[in-house]
């Protein structure tokens, strides 16, 4: 006989389940908020549905028949596992632990060792997986949990929080300076090799404030343009041309002599440093406390 399993099937197998546990239709019911007469009507719509005797009821005593305590075991395995899924739900939501499958640009991708360092040992339950790439990953295709996105996001159902302001610097090689002279007013840049970092095959501009001034915006060019920030400041260390590069990738080499910084005066609209995940309420504790682990190190950067 093929029985029908609906929601209320599996209700009143629980309940049968704990009935049998408890000893009595009545401790069932108070514990349930079930009146004992409900608690008896339901296990007799469930002896109904499967043909079978599974109670012996008595005014003292209530035993399970040889099949009702067979079919109880296997409730209390469903009950069990059910107890079990729940529980692991709340320590999935509670404590972090599993894998947590990030995404971020290559060049972003160094500054997740300090970052996270701190979650992964406090938690050895938690594994990492890093996805470095500086394509806009498909978080669901890809089962990303967690993606950083540096600069202007694109319009999408993803959820977007701000962790940090990054300023852009424009750097060249001391090599490059010599050889070609630094520009003195943002207009010059056209003039030079820049370093262009681009996805698509647009115009590239440059925007630029002094105060007391206008700003200023530039159409720049040159022969070399990649997807790649890492691999254009090696290039800009080349004596190639002239970067632009977020402040936390340029300091290293401003600091060493490596670098120039160009137009010093002049700034530029900071980047927005973003945590995007694919939806915003109820993230498992691995995803909340990774962007807050990302939050406090990008806040001390600054």
């Amino acid at each position: 006989m093929k029985l029908d399993f609906t929601i209320d099937r599996l209700r009143r197998m629980a309940l049968f389940a704990r009935v049998v546990e408890l000893g009595s239709m009545s401790a069932a019911a108070r514990e349930l908020d079930m009146t004992p007469s409900a608690v008896s009507q339901q296990l007799r719509q469930l002896e109904t549905e499967t043909g079978v005797v599974l109670l012996h009821r008595s005014t003292r005593k209530l035993t399970t028949t040889e099949i009702g305590q067979a079919y109880y075991e296997d409730c209390a395995a469903m009950l069990h596992a059910a107890r079990s899924a729940d529980g692991r739900l709340g320590d999935l939501r509670d404590e972090p632990r599993g894998e947590l499958r990030i995404a971020a640009p290559i060049g972003f991708a160094a500054h997740l060792a300090p970052a996270l360092a701190p979650l992964m040992r406090a938690y050895p339950e938690l594994s990492l997986r890093i996805f470095a790439d500086d394509r806009q990953i498909d978080l669901i295709a890809e089962r990303i949990d967690l993606a950083i996105r540096v600069g202007r996001l694109a319009d999408s159902n993803l959820i977007a929080r701000r962790m940090a302001e990054w300023r852009h610097l424009l750097l060249a090689s001391p090599a490059y300076a010599q050889a070609h002279g630094l520009p003195r007013t943002p207009e010059e840049l056209a003039g030079h090799s820049m370093l262009i970092l681009s996805v698509m095959n647009q115009p590239e501009y440059v925007e630029m404030h002094r105060d007391g001034e206008p700003s200023r915006r530039v159409r720049i060019g040159g022969r070399i343009v990649g997807n790649n920030a890492e691999t254009l400041k090696q290039m800009m260390l080349q004596g190639l041309g002239i970067v632009r590069l977020p402040e936390p990738d340029a300091a290293p080499v401003l600091a060493d002599g490596r670098a120039v910084h160009v137009l010093p005066e002049w700034t530029m609209a900071p980047l927005g440093v973003y945590a995007v995940t694919a939806q915003r309420d109820s993230q498992p504790a691995k995803v909340r406390m990774a962007i807050a682990a990302l939050q406090d190190y990008l806040g001390s950067q600054q």
